[in-house]
């Protein structure tokens, strides 16, 4: 049986670690597209890879390329092009360049790849999976945004750091837009069933919900220049392993709701069951008034957002 072929669109560090999860995870052959002008250093990248294979048993093909015909028949592609942050930025300051970067990507997927599953990175998240969707006109069901996995896992990082107990044994999530208007599930957090609030004090609690909403920007004050790429690509991997083998996992992720929370039309991060038919559904489950006032308020940011990209 032929491997599953996936496309990274980005080679930076987020693509390049990525790449090298997906080998180590076996999960299909592996093309590295950036810019033609940095071909070489792809192609460099790839073949170090494959060099790396003998040493973990990946039996796993890598290449870097600068030509979107190479991304041809790709069943997962993975967008993580577009200008990073830089200390001082906001997501929503990326907005017009990444909005171009887009737009280019979305024309040859089109072309391309039009049944790949497709997992977006690039910030301002929310808007630019929307941008992606209403230019590449594929089914809403394989067009998504990583985001609620990543902040997801933010959140369980804290919780483990601040008990002191094992990640393995955390389940939290986060809704809404990828930005400062998150929402940390705190009422739904625990450890093994253990409620979050028999373990800690509403204190610690608040902190750790604040630190996960600015957890993005923390990783980009202390790198000085640049972003987080480590738990992104893993998060992204989680997605890309989840659809590959139909493993019906709930992640939070930026889906296109109809209706789902009160959310017609907007791409926002929701708890969805990702199988082999992509985003096959979205969990819904009631919020208590003030997580509905903290809903209510990170639809506005993204409806803003969004409004900007003039889609």
């Amino acid at each position: 049986m032929s491997r599953k072929k996936i496309a990274l669109i980005g080679g930076g560090q987020i693509g390049s670690i990525l790449a090298l999860l997906i080998a180590q995870k076996e999960l299909g052959d592996v093309v590295i597209l950036d810019r033609p002008e940095v071909a070489d250093p792809m192609k460099g990248k790839a073949l170090d890879m494959m060099a790396l294979r003998p040493h973990g048993g990946y039996d796993v093909n890598l290449s870097g390329t600068g030509d979107y015909a190479d991304i041809e028949g790709a069943d997962v592609i993975v967008i993580t092009a577009g200008l990073p942050r830089k200390p001082g930025m906001t997501r929503d300051d990326l907005l017009e360049i990444n909005l171009g970067i887009i737009a280019t990507v979305a024309e040859n997927i089109k072309k391309h790849a039009p049944n790949a599953f497709v997992i977006l990175t690039t910030n301002p998240l929310d808007a630019m999976v929307y941008a992606f969707y209403k230019q590449a006109g594929m089914p809403k069901e394989r067009v998504v945004g990583m985001a609620g996995a990543l902040d997801s896992g933010r959140f369980e990082a804290f919780v483990a750091m601040e008990t002191g107990l094992s990640t393995e044994d955390v389940s939290a999530i986060v809704l809404g837009g990828h930005g400062p208007t998150m929402i940390p599930m705190v009422r739904t957090a625990t450890v093994a069933g253990v409620p979050l609030d028999a373990l800690l004090s509403k204190e610690q609690i608040d902190k750790i919900a604040d630190r996960t909403r600015e957890a993005g920007t923390e990783v980009v004050k202390l790198l000085g220049n640049g972003s987080a790429y480590n738990s992104p690509a893993a998060s992204c991997c989680e997605m890309v392993e989840a659809y590959l083998k139909d493993k019906k996992r709930v992640i939070s992720s930026a889906a296109l709701c109809e209706g789902e929370y009160g959310i017609d039309g907007y791409f926002m991060g929701v708890p969805c069951v990702i199988g082999a038919g992509g985003i096959e559904k979205i969990l819904e489950f009631e919020l208590t008034a003030e997580e509905q006032a903290m809903f209510d308020t990170t639809l506005e940011a993204v409806v803003s957002t969004v409004k900007e990209t003039g889609l």
